[in-house]
């Protein structure tokens, strides 16, 4: 076997644990904890064969590592290694080009398993845009249409709006498909044989943001080695698909507001603009109405994006098609897993069909892999199904008031039983907002 695997990771028990376990099975492991020294490595290493890293790391990100491969044309196979909370932002790296991702702590089979099919993809040097674009219509690959009324009202307005060239807002909870609807708007319309190039704003710092949307030549800061395409150049004739624009610092929409104007852009460094034709489709899951009020979102931005707007309907609401879903997701849990779960009990059907779903599709996809995976080629029962599920929640048994936060906050700890990753969905909140909530007011599990 003899592979070299690179791993930049910085808590140093993990790396070592790490390091012996791809040593036992047969790897060369090089171990490093920053990102600098892991440029160091792949300079003077002319042969390596995985790149396993940290989201975060003490000098950067794994994003910010794997955008510097690819500058330098290293098409070695990433993958990134996150926790729960950030596996958004692991798959934003997967649209980049990151060919998986792995959250912690994960099972030493899932490893092998992932190590096994990153390396036998090959390291063919093939154009980053291209990968972005395979990644992205492998990941977005969904079951036929939703037979839902109000989707089916989604599919009419996105049938109308594609083959024109407005620019289209998806509003929508978190999880309910707005990258798949994205992607629905592109191939029905006139730029289908041109890039789609899926952005995520939410992982876009002020210092990245300009260059990987507008790129940048060589010598404008102290990393860039090269000149760059950013995404607008990359994707010119097709479209980009802009997720969480509401993350967006004020500077960066600035500057996204005179590239959509204009229909050109100003790599960082250059003296000259480059013109481009994109079409935006944007996404958010905030009210950017009330972030317009509270200044955090620009107004002249907020209708150059909105020529259009579509709502995506959340699972709850559609509740018809959470069977029809959960057996794709099965058989998509069982070709990657290795699995051959044949179905769903009647009584974990009904469980599944009954719960409030806050994550939408995202939550469900999560619920039914971690189940195929315990399952053990058996039907999946009520028993391996989380337990939070067990308790059918309604609308507004999590609708947060201003003045019964504290109460809400103990209702559905109690109704998830201290589940706080759980709660901190359903409560649409950050885990870690969760517990400094659950600090502020002194409660206890």
């Amino acid at each position: 076997m003899n592979q070299s695997i690179l791993i930049i990771e910085d808590d140093f028990t993990f790396g070592e644990i790490l390091k012996k376990w791809f040593q036992k099975s047969g790897y060369k492991p090089l171990l490093t904890r920053t990102m600098n020294q892991a440029k160091e490595i792949v300079n003077n290493n002319k042969k390596i064969d995985l790149v396993l890293t940290d989201l975060r790391l003490p000098d950067g990100d794994g994003i910010l590592f794997l955008a510097w491969l690819r500058d330098k044309k290293i098409a070695t196979p990433l993958m990134v290694m996150t926790s729960y909370a950030e596996i958004s932002t692991a798959v934003a790296a997967m649209k980049l080009g990151a060919f998986d991702y792995l959250e912690k702590p994960f099972q030493p089979e899932i490893l092998r398993q992932k190590i096994e099919q990153a390396l036998a993809s090959g390291t063919s040097l093939k154009p980053v845009v291209e990968a972005s674009q395979n990644t992205a219509e492998t990941r977005t690959r969904k079951v036929d249409y939703s037979k839902s009324p109000l989707m089916q009202k989604v599919y009419e307005e996105i049938e109308v709006v594609a083959p024109t060239r407005m620019s289209v807002l998806l509003m929508g909870e978190s999880g309910t498909g707005k990258e798949y609807a994205a992607r629905m708007v592109h191939e029905q319309s006139k730029r289908s044989e041109y890039p789609f190039i899926a952005v995520d704003c939410g992982i876009l710092s002020k210092e990245l943001a300009p260059s990987e949307l507008f790129g940048h030549v060589k010598g404008a800061f102290t990393s860039a080695d090269g000149n760059k395409k950013g995404v607008f150049e990359q994707a010119d004739g097709g479209t980009v698909f802009l997720d969480e624009i509401e993350n967006l610092l004020p500077d960066v929409q600035a500057q996204l507001l005179r590239a959509l104007q204009e229909r050109k852009v100003r790599p960082v460094g250059s003296a000259s603009d480059t013109p481009v034709d994109v079409r935006i489709v944007a996404a958010t899951n905030e009210n950017l109405s009330r972030l317009i009020g509270e200044g955090r979102f620009r107004e002249d931005l907020y209708h150059r994006i909105n020529e259009f707007e579509i709502h995506l309907p959340p699972l709850r609401e559609r509740a018809e098609d959470i069977p029809t879903y959960a057996a794709y997701f099965l058989q998509e849990a069982n070709n990657e897993l290795e699995q051959c779960v044949p179905g769903f009990s009647t009584e974990a059907m009904e469980m599944l069909a009954n719960y409030h779903w806050s994550g939408n599709l995202r939550e469900l996809r999560n619920v039914v892999r971690r189940a195929a995976l315990f399952a053990k080629d058996q039907e999946i029962a009520p028993k391996i199904l989380p337990d939070y599920l067990c308790t059918p929640l309604e609308k507004d048994q999590f609708a947060i008031g201003e003045t019964d936060e504290k109460e809400q906050i103990k209702t559905i700890l109690r109704i998830v039983k201290g589940n706080k990753a759980a709660a901190a969905r359903l409560l649409k909140m950050s885990r870690k907002t969760l517990y400094n909530k659950m600090h502020e007011y002194g409660i206890e599990i």
